[in-house]
This record gives C-alpha cells, structure tokens and sequence, in this order.
C-alpha cells in the first residue's frame, strides 16, 4: 500500500512539474543579434508599443489563445480588455498600431522564419528552429 502511494505522489508531482513548464511562456526573434536577452519590461515594452534600443516587430495571437492568456497575465501584466482597449485608443489617436495577430503557435514560428525583426511568444516546449532566438523566459 505505502508504495502504491508513494508511486501516486511522484506521479502527481511530475503532473505538477510538466504543467509549471507549460505556463512558461518564452519570447521568440528573428534576429542575426544571438546575444540579445530582454527583461519584462522590455518584453512589456515590445508588445504594448513602448521604445526599445533594438529593431524588432511584435506579433502577437488572437485574444483567445490560451498562450495569449498567459503572456498578458504573465508577462504584460494586463488584462485582455484592458489591452484592447488601450489598442483601440492608440489606433483612435493615431500613435501607435498593435502587434500582427497570427492564428496559432505553429504559424507564428513560420513568420518568425521568414521575417526578420519579427519577435513572437511562444509556450515553453515548442521546437524552436536554431536561426531563432529565445530573448525572454517567464519561467
């Protein structure tokens, strides 16, 4: 009985770890620059049209993905509407436009291949083709 549990727990352990690794959330660049790393805010700046010292392009996918979800709780710190909202006041003053959406996870990393400047986040565990540069991790 006591090893029946004790295989039970490490099962709910490994449980716990695999879905941790999966709330990860990395930001992804096509960039010749391999030495590049981004702290939060500048990832915050990245995607919500603030200034950064490098030449890279946010996209960004559709509110309802669950990696969006978590990148704007995780990363941006903002809620969806809050985003949208600040977005919708930006295209209305003219200053700024919001990233490129792209439908899904496996899409993003094709743009990302074929355009340089283009910086996308991605889930942790995605196969990240080695010409593109992991800036961030969430961790």
């Amino acid at each position: 009985m006591a090893r029946v549990l004790i295989i039970l727990l490490a099962y709910c352990l490994g449980m716990v770890q695999s879905s941790n690794a999966a709330e990860t959330i990395i930001v992804v660049a096509n960039t010749a620059d391999k030495s590049i790393q981004l702290n939060r805010q500048q990832v915050r700046n990245l995607f919500m049209g603030g200034a950064l010292p490098y030449d890279l392009d946010a996209v960004a996918l559709p509110p309802e993905n669950h990696t969006r979800v978590l990148f704007n709780t995780k990363v941006v710190g903002l809620t969806e509407s809050r985003i949208q909202s600040y977005w919708a006041q930006m295209r209305f003053t003219g200053r700024k436009k919001a990233p490129v959406e792209i439908k899904n996870e496996e899409l993003v990393v094709e743009y990302l291949m074929t355009n340089v400047g283009a910086t996308g986040y991605l889930p942790a565990g995605v196969a990240i083709p080695e010409e593109l540069t992991v800036l961030y991790s969430s961790k």
